[in-house]
């Protein structure tokens, strides 16, 4: 795509609403905005400011009123000029505004193209472009303050003084290949050493920070299983707040697996109820208990549920072992009817909801163990950012071991210059342009 032509897009959802925005960016904006809109007083363009104007057609008539918005390069979005026209929000008046825009000159957005071009003239980094994605996404608020952060340069904060260390290092180095001749030795292993120390560390610390990270924008999965007629749908409906699974005194009511999308701790929750195991008495049931197992198999985590109302049964041991290599979390349901049950249960009730939230508390815990990173710590959100960083750690663990056998420098470069790509592609300093297609063609258009 050329990134000097006009372009425009619907900025807005499709569809029906009170107002719908069209938005141009590029050295032509204004000539354009000149040739679709009357202005009754002359178009006065001043940056950051709005105007009143009329979208007309060809002939001059009046299609609709409009508000115009002026952002003069480079205090704008893109840091090009960037015009909004906000008009009512009916479907045929955006579309004839787009198209009046392409009639004059303007190219249509490609996904994503917006944020490209903020990015190329360097008003934000690679981190920043993708985390406008992850806020447009996000679908809770704790994932858009997180994404917020991530704007604000909450990541690219976290990587800077890593480049920077790794940086140093290099031109040590490099220094010392230039003295060589002259027997002047720049960096002593102990020295090479002691530096790599600090910079594997924080690289760690920041791979690490994407088991919380993978979980505020991915969500996971949770299974909720046990024998039949413990309470496993009582508890299913209470965790969502809402009756969506068949609850009766029969056993064995739930025959199939029942899944719904809630969040805890604003973290996206697929919860899933599935069917009691037992000893199958009917081919139905029989598939139903195989399905259990694989939602059990596929889930993040699993809740095993019993009655601790009364003395825990044969068929709970049994389950118990059996799901053991899943390392469930063990609730012991039906607490306001009494503790009878013996083992290490965190008592529930999911008819009054006595302990939901400390269950609530423990799930949080087994999934991160280290707690909810605050968002202004810039967790790694990313797979792509994750897997960037590990090529990056794996090649500074080749140049520690270069260093303890004692390999020339020369070779030792090679695994720190191999430590410093993934670092900059992560930033967007050496990010070819088939991963920038990739990353912006996940965007809307219009942004």
């Amino acid at each position: 795509m050329n990134l000097r032509d006009t372009i425009v897009a619907i900025a807005t959802p499709m569809g029906r609403g009170g107002l719908g925005t069209v938005r141009l960016s590029g050295r032509e904006s204004r000539h354009i905005a000149e040739s679709i809109l009357r202005f009754s007083r002359g178009p006065r363009w001043r940056s950051w400011g709005n105007q009143f104007a009329e979208l007309v057609d060809a002939s001059g008539a009046i299609i609709d009123q409009v508000v115009v918005a002026f952002f003069e390069a480079p205090h704008s979005y893109t840091a090009d000029d960037v015009i909004e026209i906000t008009c009512h929000g009916s479907p045929v008046v955006l579309r004839f505004c787009l198209e009046r825009a392409v009639e004059q000159g303007a190219r249509i957005a490609e996904p994503g193209e917006f944020t490209l071009r903020a990015y190329a003239n360097g008003r934000i980094d690679l981190p920043q472009a993708e985390a406008v994605r992850e806020l447009i996404e996000a679908t809770t608020l704790y994932q858009a303050r997180v994404a917020a952060q991530q704007m604000e340069g909450s990541v690219s904060r976290r990587i800077a003084p890593i480049k920077e260390q790794l940086l140093e290092l290099i031109s040590l180095l490099e220094a010392g290949i230039d003295f060589a001749e002259d027997d002047i030795t720049v960096a002593a292993p102990d020295e090479i050493l002691r530096r790599l120390k600090p910079i594997e560390s924080a690289l760690r610390q920041l791979i690490a920070s994407f088991s919380t990270g993978r979980l505020v924008f991915q969500g996971f999965t949770l299974a909720v299983a046990g024998r039949p007629n413990v309470g496993k749908s009582s508890l299913f409906n209470r965790l969502l707040e809402q009756d969506r699974a068949i609850v009766t005194h029969i056993p064995g009511t739930t025959r199939d697996t029942v899944s719904e999308a809630t969040t805890i701790a604003g973290i996206p929750l697929k919860l899933v109820d599935t069917a009691g195991i037992r000893e199958a008495s009917d081919l139905v049931e029989k598939f139903g208990i195989e399905r259990s197992y694989q939602a059990m198999a596929d889930a993040d985590l699993t809740l095993l549920v019993v009655d601790i109302s009364e003395p825990l049964a044969y068929a709970d041991r049994v389950l118990m072992e059996k799901l053991e290599p899943l390392r469930p979390l063990l609730i012991g349901n039906k607490a306001d009817l009494g503790v009878l049950g013996d083992g290490d249960f965190l008592p529930v009730s999911a008819i009054t909801g006595q302990g939901i939230e400390k269950l609530r508390e423990a799930i949080v815990h087994r999934l991160a163990p280290e707690g909810l990173s605050a968002p202004e710590s810039g967790s790694i959100t990313s797979i792509r950012h994750e897997a960037l960083l590990r090529e990056a750690s794996e090649a500074l663990g080749n140049a520690r071991l270069a260093v303890e056998f004692q390999i020339p420098h020369e070779m030792l470069l090679l695994d720190l210059y191999a430590a410093l790509r993934p670092i900059d592609a992560v930033t967007g300093a050496t990010t070819a342009d088939d991963i920038l297609n990739r990353i912006f063609s996940m965007f809307c258009i219009g942004k």
